[in-house]
């Protein structure tokens, strides 16, 4: 990783962030695809961020999560992506679709489910501030989004 860690990150721009890394990683050489589940691996790590190179098969997705505190972004290197974003207690959800070169920013309370749409792999780099330490599963319950699960960074991926 070329890029140097930095003290202040609420001030990254992490869409920035995600572009620079992406040139570095070299992931066409990283990327795998599983038939059974999305594929992902950290590609980057300092101090202050870490990133994550994921692929999706059409029709895989991640179901309805959040990043336990921490602020991301992610860029869309291949394919097409939707994305819903969630409020809790809420039965609606807005989606917007990200093609390939877009870029997505979300802060440190952002509950979404991200999903292959297209009819081709997709493959997208994510940009986390300060990196991932846990993420809460939702689910529905009586029209309503309420947390499932908690999993932890180092135990459960």
């Amino acid at each position: 990783m070329s890029l140097p860690p930095t003290r202040t990150a609420p001030r990254l721009d992490l869409g920035l962030l995600a572009l620079a890394v992406s040139d570095d990683v070299g992931w066409r050489r990283s990327v795998r695809f599983d038939p059974d589940q999305r594929w992902y691996a950290r590609v980057a790590a300092t101090a202050t961020y870490e990133a994550w190179l994921l692929s999706w098969l059409p029709g895989q997705g991640t179901g309805p999560h959040d990043h336990g505190g921490s602020a991301g972004a992610f860029l869309v290197l291949r394919g097409e992506l939707a994305e819903s974003s969630y409020a809790l207690g809420s039965a609606t959800a807005p989606t917007q679709r990200l093609g390939t070169g877009s870029v997505r920013r979300f802060g440190p309370r952002h509950i979404h489910d991200v999903r292959n749409v297209g009819a081709v792999p997709a493959v997208s780099l994510h940009v986390y501030a300060p990196a991932l330490r846990a993420m809460t599963r939702y689910g529905w319950e009586e029209g309503a989004l309420v947390a499932r699960s908690r999993e932890k960074a180092g135990s459960d991926w």
